[in-house]
């Protein structure tokens, strides 16, 4: 955690090239009012995830944009874990879709070694969650940490064609649709992604909240 306060800040580095997680941060983060430019556009690489936990490789991402670009920056780490898979793909979701992001692939996987597992799809053990770590790093050093989950379960075959990755496969629990079927303001509220970005504006307001710096107006919903 940060020792004390760092001064308002007017851009935020996004340390991600992953298209659909920028849109949904652009979303996510309006309430603070701030630039958003990915660290790509900054010139900053991509540096290697070799965390042991999403904690980890969120710290590593967020830390190495702030350093590159001397400016604060945000990082996420989030995945699916499959109770019935021992917890996988889980820190290794993305690599499950492979180079090419083809999460239809990994989908396909998830559902083959289900089914292997347990003999067919239907006994399965299919509970699941959507875990996001964010990692917010200042560039003078420090950093903070925000945790969202969601709980539910795998479906099959793959059901909507909104969001991204393994979206058309998982249903939060209470909900009859996959997050791919929900329109984005419905994810958003409901999504792992969602709930850590509220746990990062709600801090943001402690921090900035009463002399009107970013995070004034941030979503007061857990």
């Amino acid at each position: 955690m940060t020792s004390s306060p760092p001064p308002p800040f007017e851009t935020l580095v996004l340390a991600t090239r992953n298209a659909g997680k920028l849109a949904e941060f652009d979303r996510l983060l309006r309430p603070l009012g701030v630039r958003l430019l990915a660290a790509a556009e900054l010139g900053v690489g991509e540096v290697a995830e070799a965390g042991d936990s999403f904690a980890d490789n969120a710290r590593i991402k967020a830390g190495w944009a702030a350093k590159a670009t001397g400016l604060p920056a945000l990082a996420d780490d989030s995945g699916l874990e499959v109770v019935g898979l021992g917890g996988l793909p889980g820190i290794h979701s993305a690599r499950w879709a492979g180079p090419e992001r083809d999460y239809g692939r990994a989908m396909a996987r998830i559902h083959k070694e289900l089914t292997h597992r347990y003999g067919s799809f239907a006994r399965a053990e299919r509970r699941a969650a959507f875990r996001c770590v964010l990692a917010l790093a200042w560039p003078e050093g420090g950093m903070e940490l925000f945790e969202g989950v969601v709980e539910g379960e795998i479906v099959w075959p793959p059901r909507g064609s909104g969001g991204f990755g393994y979206d058309p496969i998982f249903r939060p629990l209470g909900e009859a649709r996959t997050f791919a079927e929900m329109s984005r303001e419905e994810k958003d509220r409901l999504s792992h992604r969602g709930r850590a970005a509220r746990a990062l504006l709600r801090r943001l307001e402690e921090l900035f909240g009463a002399t009107g710096s970013p995070g004034r107006d941030a979503d007061p919903q857990g």
